[in-house]
């Protein structure tokens, strides 16, 4: 959510933030709607004024003509307060929705474009591995995964739908390596361990800035909860209404969570193998900082440079993309993916995703921060993908498999894991 003032001094960045971001949101409607707000506001105020200076003015009156002449003129008082009350909340409530559409503004390094095939490369790591000159032509993470019993999708489909999978023997003990590497790694950077509950209420969702837009794709329980589809959402939530010092930013923050997401507009994509699923696991980072730009753009980088640090550790060639503006979200200011190697589809494929996103998010779920001159800020969020599995799999199996089927375990996964290869 940005700041009402700055809306209406700045309709026209706003305006362009829509078309840049290709959101539909029509500013000057909006204003329109906030101009009427405060006037009926205004005249909700104003009557309350009278109706208690009438029923103020009763009280003094002796004469009874008088006294009911008045007392006729309170009653029509309270009924026009309550046509005004009754206008002003109908427009207070569309003043809302539409306060939730309103999209933050991308960085002026933000490309502009419609989709993922738009984002801009701004770096690669990492060298495409020659399966040719190794004397075979590689396999798909699927068919490798399979031929070791360590993954079962036919049965996951059977338990679980459209979909679904099990992972199995050493790509259960792969999963669990990563996890605890990626934790590991982070919590020696100084970033605070958490285990994040999945059952997220509708207030975090609308605060994270995933709703209203994206609701189809979340999870409803019975009990108007949701699943939540990364940890950032409770993270974020977790210093909700709070007032913060400014000595203790930032907060650093590494949260483990199961994730949930419908897909609903991805039906027909990646419908085979461990790309797009509908349950899988996040390890996230998730800082809070002072509300300034180059604050937030440091941490926008360290972040993704930890991401990038993992993902070297592995020995998975990858590049970095920083995304469009079609292909960033409404919450966010700026965002970078990192796209893994893949061999069996010869190309790139994201597998991680950072992004920054000054206060909007705070602003909504109301964190702040007193600074050193007493005042009250509203702090910046950002939030990054340390890991996910089974995701991160694809890659990992892919880049490392060896003529004759085996895995090449990544030697920062060996101590977890008790073994240099899989087979």
């Amino acid at each position: 959510m940005l700041d009402i003032k700055f809306i209406r001094d700045n309709p026209n960045l706003i305006k362009d933030a829509a078309r840049k971001k290709h959101l539909v949101f029509d500013v000057h409607k909006f204003l329109e709607v906030d101009k009427k707000r405060l006037e009926a506001l205004k005249g909700v105020e104003n009557s309350r004024a009278k109706q208690n200076f009438a029923s103020d003015e009763v009280a003094k009156i002796q004469n009874e003509k008088e006294r009911e002449t008045l007392i006729n003129n309170l009653k029509q008082l309270k009924l026009e307060l309550a046509v005004k009350e009754d206008n002003f909340r109908k427009l207070e409530k569309t003043w809302r929705e539409m306060m939730l559409e309103v999209p933050n503004i991308p960085d002026v390094s933000v490309p502009e474009g419609i989709n993922d095939a738009d984002n801009v490369e701004v770096k690669r790591w990492g060298d495409i591995p020659n399966f040719e000159q190794k004397g075979f032509k590689p396999k798909n993470h699927i068919e490798l995964l399979q031929k070791m019993g360590l993954v079962d999708f036919e049965r996951g489909v059977k338990i679980s739908g459209f979909r679904g999978y099990f992972l199995k023997n050493d790509a259960f003990l792969l999963s669990f390596a990563l996890w605890r590497f990626a934790a590991d790694f982070l919590n020696e950077k100084g970033f605070q361990l958490f285990l994040a509950p999945a059952l997220v209420s509708g207030e975090n969702l609308f605060g994270t800035g995933h709703f209203p837009r994206s609701q189809e794709d979340v999870y409803k329980t019975q009990d108007e909860l949701y699943l939540s589809g990364t940890a950032e959402i409770p993270m974020t939530g977790y210093h909700s209404d709070e007032v913060l010092k400014e000595e203790d930013l930032p907060k650093k923050y590494v949260a483990f969570s199961p994730c949930y997401r419908r897909e609903a507009g991805s039906h027909g994509k990646d419908v085979k193998g461990l790309y797009r699923l509908h349950e899988f696991t996040k390890v996230e980072q998730f800082v809070l900082c002072k509300a300034d730009h180059n604050e937030s753009v440091k941490w926008h980088e360290e972040l993704t440079k930890n991401a990038e640090e993992i993902v070297q550790a592995l020995k998975i060639p990858y590049r970095v993309v920083i995304n469009c503006g079609g292909n960033t979200g409404q919450a966010q200011v700026k965002t970078y993916d990192i796209e893994s190697w893949v061999p069996s589809e010869n190309k790139y494929r994201e597998t991680h995703s950072s992004s920054y996103y000054h206060d909007f998010q705070t602003r909504r779920l109301n964190i702040r921060y007193q600074n050193k001159e007493g005042k009250l800020r509203f702090a910046h969020s950002l939030n990054n993908t340390a890991i996910a599995v089974p995701r991160i799999l694809i890659p990992l199996v892919e880049n490392h498999q060896q003529k004759d089927g085996s895995i090449a375990v990544p030697e920062v996964l060996r101590k977890y894991l008790g073994k240099d290869l899989l087979k």
